[in-house]
């Protein structure tokens, strides 16, 4: 919940001074025909700079407390705290404070009716005034929240979009189609399973991508789709290697379209040859994927921005309430993707 301040100077010039003098004059706590000109502004004074005390102590309590509670959450323990921290400061300090008037204006003769009055009249004022900060507090919490609403709904939509223009690559699209005609030509059986596979890799993208999540099951069989698309290209040169158990496949929901964000960003910045192949390494880690790869940089890609983890990132935290989290070495490139277990 926000803490942020409010600006209330106008509203404190004015009252602070206005119940400073309200008060003893409702109360008759203040006599002008017992003072002198100069007494009767001094006793004035003090009464005003009670209701500054007054005022300045509950608004420190109301500003603290915030930390601590809101409306949205724990409204019965936040009236409550409410309650008692205004009436354990402002009653002993009024009384406190209007026994040193009466000492310093009246001679120690103390007119405890009056000053019962002036606390009860004091602690209303009190409760309503914290009142109106808290009205206060909820409008500004409540337009808060309708902009982060508005903020996560935008960033979402730009996520989505950003994420559709990088999985349907137009770049692994045009490899696509070039390795799916050398292969019609050079090896027909070959040409059909991987025209097999990019239908299924693209069915999945065209189905998947206004989803929020989906099957860890589905999101694997994706990966082994695309990774068999690389593997008739490159052959011995990409390999997969998934060290998580099938019969937790069914059991967590992932991002989708998540993995294969991973692997097209190893096979894109990454020299691979058959002596020395790309190896991508899936695991788990509590409640999370563990994806690795060895790093062995192209000089081509070595200032790419990395829209693609930043894009994966939005998207992490948009729908699984949790960052990604992007482990680099010189040797190695290891990310850490949330998933959900399903309940």
């Amino acid at each position: 919940m926000a803490t942020e301040r409010i600006n209330d100077i106008g509203f404190r010039l004015i009252l602070i001074p206005f119940f400073g003098i309200a008060i003893p004059l409702l109360t008759r706590m203040i006599d002008p025909h017992t003072f002198s000109h100069w007494g009767f502004k001094l006793a004035y004074c003090y009464t005003i700079g009670i209701a500054f005390v007054i005022w300045q102590g509950n608004r420190y309590l109301l500003f603290s407390l915030r930390s601590y509670f809101d409306w949205f959450n724990r409204p019965v323990r936040k009236i409550i705290a409410l309650l008692l921290a205004v009436s354990f400061f402002t009653i002993p300090v009024c009384l406190v404070l209007l026994v040193g008037w009466y000492h310093l204006f009246m001679n120690g003769s103390v007119n405890w009716d009056v000053v019962r009055t002036a606390t009860l009249i004091i602690m209303i004022c009190v409760i309503f005034i914290t009142h109106v900060y808290e009205t206060v507090f909820l409008v500004k919490d409540s337009e808060s929240e309708m902009v982060r609403s508005a903020q996560l709904e935008r960033l979402k939509a730009q996520a989505e979009l950003q994420a559709l223009k990088g999985q349907i690559d137009p770049h692994f699209m045009f490899n696509s189609l070039n390795t799916l005609t050398w292969l019609i030509e050079e090896s027909p059986a070959k040409a059909k399973v991987f025209n097999e596979h990019l239908a299924d890799v693209y069915r999945y993208i065209l189905q998947n991508r206004s989803r929020e999540v989906v099957l860890l099951a589905e999101e694997m069989a994706f990966l082994y789709d695309y990774f068999a698309l690389l593997r008739i290209r490159y052959g011995e040169a990409v390999q997969l290697r998934v060290k998580v158990d099938e019969g937790l496949f069914e059991q967590y929901m992932i991002l989708p379209i998540s993995l294969q964000v991973l692997a097209e960003n190893a096979h894109k910045h990454n020299e691979f040859s058959g002596r020395e192949p790309l190896e991508m390494v899936v695991g788990m880690e509590g409640s999370r994927l563990r994806i690795w790869n060895r790093v062995v940089r192209k000089d081509a890609v070595r200032s790419s921005p990395g829209v693609g983890l930043s894009n994966l990132d939005e998207r992490c935290k948009l729908s699984m309430g949790a960052p990604l989290e992007v482990v680099r070495t010189p040797t190695d490139f290891i990310v850490y993707l949330p998933i959900l277990p399903i309940d």
